[in-house]
This record gives C-alpha cells, structure tokens and sequence, in this order.
C-alpha cells in the first residue's frame, strides 16, 4: 500500500475536524504559529547576476539525517515543505555545465557516495513528491564533505567574485557544495551596447564609463578606443582623456599614452587632481602624489583641502615638518567641520 506523505495526512485530517466555515458562514483562517521548518531566503550577486535561493529549513532534532530520514538514492526536497527554487537573473554554468537563466527547482538526490543536483523546470510543485526527470533541465554530480555540525539545513554562498560563487548546503554533519560560474565581462559588454542606443550615447559620460569598464576588465579594447574618441569628441576633459591614455597604454604605445596623460593635467578640476595625487599615493609613488598635489595647491590656493591633502601627503612620506606646516595652512582656512581631524593630525605628527 502506497503510504500517504506526513504532511498529506496532517491536511486531510485538519479538513476533517476543522469546517470550511464557521457559523457565521466565514471562511476560516489559520493562527499564525512558528514553522517547525522556517522558510529563509539567501542570494548573491555575481557580477551583475543575482541568484536567490528559497528555502525551508528543517532541524536535526536528534534524528539520524542521511540515509533514515533523508533515504540514500530517493530524489530529495533539498530543504523541507514545498520545492526548494533557485533562481539566475542570466545564463550561468552550475558545476561547470551551462544553464539558461529562469527559476528552478533544486533537488538532491544523496548516495552513501557521490550526490547529484538536481535543477528541474517544474519549480512551484510540493516538494519532490511529483518529481519528474523530464522535466531536468541539469544534473551535476557533487561529492559530499563532511563538515561541523549544524542543527537547521542552510544555503550560503562563498567566495563570490565578479564572475563566481560557491553554492553550499549545510546540514548536520555534511556540506554539498558546487559552483557557479557567470560571463560577466560578456553581460556588461551586452548591456553596455544595449545602453549606449539611449540616453547615455549623447553625453561624453556615457561613451567615457563604457570604455573604462573594457580598461579596467582589459577586455574590448578596439570598440573600447573607439568609445573613447566618441567621448572626446563630445567634452575633451581629464576624465576621458586619461582613459584613452591606458587603452593605448594597453594597445602598446606609451609614448602616445604619456602625451595624452600629459595633455589631461591642465584639465583636471580640484577633485580630478586630489584623487589623482591618491591614486598615486596607493600605487607607492610618492614623489609624483606630492607633484601632484603641490600643482592642486598652485592653481587653488584659496582651498584648504588643497593643503590637507599635500600635508597627508608628506606625513605619509616620513616628512614631518613639511606636513605639519602644511596642516596649519589647512587648519587656518578649514571649515570648523573640519578642525578637530586636522588638529588630531597636527597632534599625531608631534607624538
């Protein structure tokens, strides 16, 4: 005889005691009481695709887990009550194989061995109790590890990059992971052509982000030069100047690249420069950041950032002297916002 599912025979025997209606003719409404398997929810972003995960977490409560409740090579919820789902905002690899961006249900199916994740296009049934493996759209197969305790059954994503994740489930003592992998260079390149047929292709902002993203990925660098000149042509500034500077820096011809960076300088507002002098201050290059900010304090003299950022500048360097007559310039046109951290500052350089 076929055994009704624990859950089926809660229902049914609840539709027997409790009327569709009370008195009043009202249809009735459950109270409201803790799940003794919590639904919970994790996702992460990977690049510029989401992933999410729902779920319901059932607890160990002193029970033999795998292979007694959780029976060796029968399909399994992944979670408890309805299909555990995952969802790809975009097309992504799952154990190194390709799977097209939608909601799935995931599965597992435990051996005393190796497992395999299961991810079904049938992603609103009850659990796996009408599972059907037509309706697969993947399998991988996983190998187990065996992990610290955990009561409830959680999903967590680890080691997330731009272009991949690790995808674990913890339960008891095992963990199953895999992971996940996205073309993120590719979507962005998609969606940047897709963008630049709008509002941004009429701004040199719009041109000048989409070719700093191909630099800073070192990916698309002739359409991304080509980006560069479209810009240009629109507001020729720092700004867009210095990134044709490292796409041609890229191609192979510095000299081109120095004489464009060259060109950038006298362009540059006091923020453009300030960050620039920390730029170079993060790159280790000490004696070019102080250039650079001693040019910031030449053409704008009037701003007490200026002299901030030079006498940080120095102090980094090992100049005390230097950095303490600076902060005093600083301090004496400073906002009163800004007095006590420069005051600090002063008192760290005499400690």
């Amino acid at each position: 005889m076929k055994l009704v599912p624990a859950f089926l025979r809660l229902v049914l025997g609840l539709a027997i005691l409790v009327p569709a209606s009370g008195a009043s003719g009202q249809a009735f409404t459950p109270i409201k009481v803790p799940d003794a398997s919590p639904e919970a929810s994790v996702g992460q972003t990977i690049g510029v695709t989401e992933v999410r995960i729902n779920y319901h977490r059932p607890a160990v409560n002193k029970r033999e887990i795998w292979g007694k409740l959780v029976p060796y090579n029968e399909v399994w919820r992944a979670g408890a009550n309805e299909n555990t789902t995952i969802s790809f905002s975009s097309d992504v690899t799952a154990g190194g194989q390709k799977l097209a961006a939608g909601t799935y249900g995931l599965h597992m199916l435990p051996t005393d061995k190796d497992w395999t994740v299961i991810f079904s296009n049938m992603a609103s049934a009850w659990g796996s109790f009408s599972y059907d493996p037509k309706e697969d759209a993947l399998r991988i197969t996983v190998t187990p590890q065996p992990a610290e305790f955990q009561e409830r059954l959680g999903y967590s994503f680890e080691d997330p990059t731009d272009t991949a994740a690790v995808l674990a489930m913890r339960w008891e003592k095992v963990k199953v992971a895999f992971p996940i992998g996205v073309d993120t260079p590719q979507l962005v390149l998609a969606s940047i052509r897709r963008e630049l047929r709008g509002l941004p292709r009429f701004s040199w902002q719009g041109w000048n982000q989409a070719a700093a993203y191909c630099l800073r990925a070192n990916i698309n660098l002739d359409e991304a030069l080509q980006w560069s000149d479209r810009s240009l042509a629109i507001n020729e500034n720092f700004s867009n100047l210095r990134v044709k500077a490292g796409l041609i820096e890229k191609k192979g011809d510095v000299r081109a690249a120095e004489a464009l960076r060259a060109r950038s300088l006298p362009l540059a507002t006091e923020n453009e420069m300030n960050n620039y002098g920390y730029q170079l201050m993060g790159q280790k290059k000490m004696g070019e950041a102080i250039e650079a900010f001693k040019k910031n304090v030449k053409d704008r003299p009037a701003s007490w950032n200026v002299y901030d950022s030079l006498a940080e500048a120095y102090a980094t360097n090992g100049d005390k002297k230097l950095a303490t007559d600076y902060y005093n310039k600083a301090l004496s046109v400073a906002p009163e916002s800004q007095k006590k951290r420069i005051t600090d500052a002063l008192a760290k350089l005499k400690a």
